[in-house]
C-alpha cells in the first residue's frame, strides 16, 4: 500500500506516509483505536488518503474545535463507537497583564516549543480579545502548567481551561483569481502577496517559506492543488484551482490568501 501512496505525494513526506501507514496497520491487525499526535492540515490529508474507502477502518480528527488548524487523528475500526474525549485534549489558558503587555504568536509558540516537549504534543494556539489560549495533548498539560511561568520578559500564570469551550479564533481565507505564467513558489509568492520576484526569491533563500509546513530553500519548486504556502511576515496561500489558459498562454488559478495581521 505504501509504494500506491507514494507515487500521489512528494519524496520528503515519505517518513509521515510510513508513520501513518503503520497506525492505520495498528488499527486494523489490533482491531482498536489508535491515537496519532497533532497533525498539520497536510499530514491530515495524508492520513484521509491512506484510509481510502475502507471499511474496516475509520477515522476522524479533531484539535478543540471543528476549525483547528492542528488536529490528532483516530483511527478505529467500524465497531467502535467514537466520543471527543477520545482525543485526549486539554486546553490552558495563559494568564498575563494584559493592561500593559502584548504577547504575539511567535512568542507563545516559541516559549512551548523550547520547554523540552515536540511541537507534535501541541495544537493550535489562539488568540481572542487580547486573550491567549492553546490545546495541547491531555497527557502533558501538567508538566505545561509546571514549567511555564514565562513568555518572553513577561510573567504569567498557566491554568486549565474547558475544553469544551475553546474560543475560535476569527479566521478570513479570501478567495482571489489571478494570471501567473508559472506554478513556481516564488511566482505564485510574487503574484499572491503583490512582490517583486525578485524579494519573493530572497524570502525562499533566507528560509523564510513553508510548503505544506516544510520549509523549502529553492524557488522553482512547483505548487500542487491543495498545497498550502506560508510566508513568515506576509500570510499564508492555497492553490485551489486550476481554471484554463489565458489567450496569452497565461494560468488562470483560484487561490485563497490569509494575510498575516498586522
Amino acid at each position: 500500500m505504501k509504494n500506491n501512496i507514494l507515487q500521489h505525494f512528494r519524496k520528503e513526506e515519505a517518513e509521515i506516509i510510513s508513520q501513518l501507514s503503520d497506525f492505520v496497520m495498528q488499527a486494523r491487525n489490533e482491531y482498536r483505536p489508535i491515537l496519532t499526535h497533532f497533525l498539520n492540515p497536510r499530514e491530515q490529508y495524508i492520513a484521509q488518503a491512506l484510509v481510502g474507502k475502507s471499511d474496516s477502518i475509520k477515522i476522524s480528527s479533531y484539535g478543540g474545535f471543528d476549525t483547528a488548524e492542528r488536529k490528532r487523528i483516530l483511527f478505529y475500526p467500524d465497531y467502535y463507537e467514537l466520543d471527543k474525549k477520545d482525543f485526549a485534549l486539554s486546553l490552558i489558558k495563559i494568564k498575563y497583564p494584559s493592561k500593559f503587555v502584548t504577547l504575539s504568536h511567535g512568542q507563545v509558540l516559541g516559549t512551548l516549543a523550547n520547554s523540552g516537549l515536540d511541537r507534535e504534543v501541541i495544537g493550535d494556539i489562539i488568540e481572542k480579545d487580547s486573550t491567549w489560549q492553546f490545546v495541547c495533548e491531555e497527557e502533558i498539560s501538567d508538566y505545561f502548567l509546571s514549567q511555564v511561568d514565562r513568555i518572553g520578559n513577561t510573567k504569567v500564570h498557566l491554568e486549565l481551561g474547558d475544553i469544551r469551550s475553546v474560543p475560535i479564533p476569527d479566521i478570513n481565507w479570501q478567495e482571489r483569481v489571478y494570471t501567473t505564467s508559472s506554478l513556481r513558489v516564488d511566482n505564485l509568492i510574487s503574484t499572491a502577496f503583490n512582490v517583486s520576484r525578485e524579494i519573493s526569491k530572497k524570502l525562499v533563500h533566507l528560509k523564510k517559506v513553508q510548503l505544506n509546513w516544510a520549509v523549502i530553500e529553492r524557488p522553482d519548486v512547483a505548487v500542487d492543488i491543495g498545497d498550502i504556502v506560508s510566508v513568515r511576515g506576509y500570510g499564508r496561500l492555497k492553490l485551489d484551482e486550476l481554471m484554463g489558459v489565458t489567450k496569452k498562454d497565461k494560468l488562470r488559478v483560484e487561490i485563497s490568501i490569509l494575510e498575516k495581521n498586522n
